[in-house]
């Protein structure tokens, strides 16, 4: 098998590595790593947009980002300067956020899914002063502008293809290739490059602020910390998600040639594996809910990453793909956290999220804030250089997470006698059913596994005689039906496998999920579409669905 065959190859311990990758300086910024890889790989494929055929060479990457650099200075762009980016998957989007790493200036990253209200928000939030928009995604922008909710004037719009109103800059006209340029003011490591705004899985997003630091140590992490080499990367998320950037920063660092999808499709991605030679990409383990095809196997993988996976899917992952999926935990506001190592094949199906990455320093504490004894339950607290400076205008949410250095993740964690880190559930996604308190995270991967179910989302309901019930939310795999032979197999499987008040009480199908921008599942949006959480649930206690159920 292939990931047998990759990890017999002799490889330094993960140790030295750590230390190695430490130890070995940062480039001082984003163009300065830039330019490293221009004269080192010229003429090698940076990146291939493969739905639309954009592909671009390192040299003339550097020759555009150089041109566009000083295209935004010549109409007032500068260092420290906030721009907000609102763009389909196309090339512009790297090509204007290195051109604004290299000036020094801001980037805001706008979904282009966003409502007016979501777009305003973003852009007061992190006091854009310029926007950066395609033609194909304008018509949300402009309806903010026309509803007075953003104020940028039109002098301060560039527009990417069709039609540019009157006033406003044409981002082509600006971007003409020059071979040299040189920032007006320098641009250091704690300069800031991204505020980027978190998913907002409850309330709204915050804007967390990145540096330069941060995204060229996160861009080494990727790459090096496997000891190997990533030539073919893939990317398949959206650019204004934090995944294609720290790809791309990867995949220039490893001088390699990144492949990008213009959306994700779960359909398409194997193929998309064994169509480019992919080495390295982020796999998403609902893939499992989607029918086998012949290719699936047929791929060149060295490493996926893969992140939250059930532990009784894991292994079935790996030798269903027949590559090596390491699990991996990172955050917006911490980059890279912690990963298994690819050699470590004897953590596959534990459930770990395994050790710290290098330049991240990791402890448990309780709720006072003391570290606990090793095996014991905790917040994880996560430490070291280019995590973010702070929640942009918002100093209340950054002293709430930010002391001494320390990120408090709100996440719940274990670590074993192996020095490996174990998620038990989110502090805020705990359910409180009489006197004991239940991870929701526990009892979505146990269900995860049963027959016939793709993906879980487990909530608490209240409940008068226990303060709160267990409901499950459940979306099936291609080609299944939500019938009472399924629903009897996802009851047993709990059962099995959780302590009886674990087991949930209600459950209901879904043919999919609300999700963030990340494609994270929404619980407060789940949750918020049922006026009574109990109306159309099998209530597993008396044997019946509840008056509203389709079942």
């Amino acid at each position: 098998m292939w990931k047998d065959e990759v990890l017999a190859r002799p490889v330094v311990d993960y140790d030295e590595r750590r230390r190695r990758i430490e130890a070995e300086p940062l480039p001082d910024n984003i163009g300065a790593l830039i330019d490293a890889a221009a004269d080192e790989a010229g003429d090698r494929l940076l990146w291939n947009f493969f739905d639309s055929g954009e592909t671009i060479t390192y040299a003339d990457m550097r020759r555009r980002v150089n041109g566009l650099a000083a295209g935004l200075i010549s109409v007032g762009i500068r260092k420290g300067t906030h721009v907000g980016v609102m763009l389909p998957n196309i090339a512009t989007f790297p090509l204007t956020w290195l051109a604004l790493g290299r000036i020094g200036a801001v980037m805001l990253p706008i979904n282009p899914g966003y409502t007016p209200r979501e777009i305003a928000h973003v852009m007061q939030v992190a006091e854009a002063e310029w926007v950066v928009t395609h033609a194909s995604t304008r018509a949300t922008l402009d309806q903010a502008h026309a509803e007075g909710l953003v104020s940028v004037p039109p002098q301060r719009m560039i527009i990417v293809g069709g039609d540019v109103p009157e006033g406003a800059r044409d981002w082509q006209a600006l971007a003409e290739p020059a071979e040299a340029f040189t920032a007006p003011e320098p641009v250091g490591h704690d300069d800031l490059l991204n505020i980027q705004f978190t998913s907002g899985t409850s309330g709204f997003p915050k804007g967390c602020m990145l540096s330069q630091r941060y995204w060229i140590s996160a861009g080494k992490v990727n790459a090096f910390r496997d000891g190997r080499v990533y030539r073919r990367i893939l990317a398949s998320t959206p650019f204004f998600y934090m995944d294609p950037q720290w790809l791309l920063l990867m995949t220039i660092y490893q001088r390699g040639t990144l492949f990008v999808a213009a959306r994700q499709s779960t359909s398409r991605f194997s193929l998309w594996l064994k169509e480019f030679d992919i080495e390295f990409c982020l796999l998403p383990w609902i893939l499992h809910g989607i029918a086998a095809q012949p290719h699936d196997a047929d791929n060149k993988v060295v490493r996926a990453n893969i992140y939250g996976c059930p532990r009784d899917l894991h292994q079935a992952l790996e030798a269903r793909f027949d590559l090596n999926a390491r699990e991996a935990f990172g955050m917006t506001e911490i980059g890279p956290a912690m990963f298994a190592p690819i050699e470590r094949s004897d953590k596959v199906g534990s459930g770990s999220c395994g050790v710290p990455c290098p330049f991240r320093q990791c402890r448990i504490v309780d709720e006072a804030g003391n570290p606990v004894r090793q095996g014991e339950v905790g917040e994880l607290q996560i430490s070291g250089p280019g995590i973010m400076l702070g929640y942009y205008n918002n100093p209340e949410a950054t002293a709430e997470v930010l002391r001494d250095g320390w990120f408090s993740t709100g996440d719940l964690f274990r670590q074993d006698e192996d020095g490996f880190y174990y998620i038990v559930g989110r502090k805020k996604d705990m359910i409180r059913r009489s006197a004991e308190n239940i991870a929701a995270r526990e009892v979505e991967t146990v269900l995860a596994a049963a027959p016939g179910v793709a993906e879980v989302a487990v909530v608490g309901v209240p409940d008068a005689l226990r303060g709160e019930e267990v409901k499950a939310y459940l979306k099936l795999k291609d080609g299944r039906v939500p019938d009472q032979a399924l629903l009897d197999g996802v009851i047993a499987t709990a059962q099995a496998g959780l302590a009886a008040f674990k087991v949930p009480r209600f459950y209901a199908f879904v043919d999919d999920f609300p999700r963030t921008a990340s494609l994270k599942i929404s619980k407060p949006q789940l949750k918020a579409r049922d006026v009574d959480p109990r109306a159309g649930s099998y209530d597993r206690t008396v044997g019946a669905w509840i008056e509203g159920a389709n079942a």
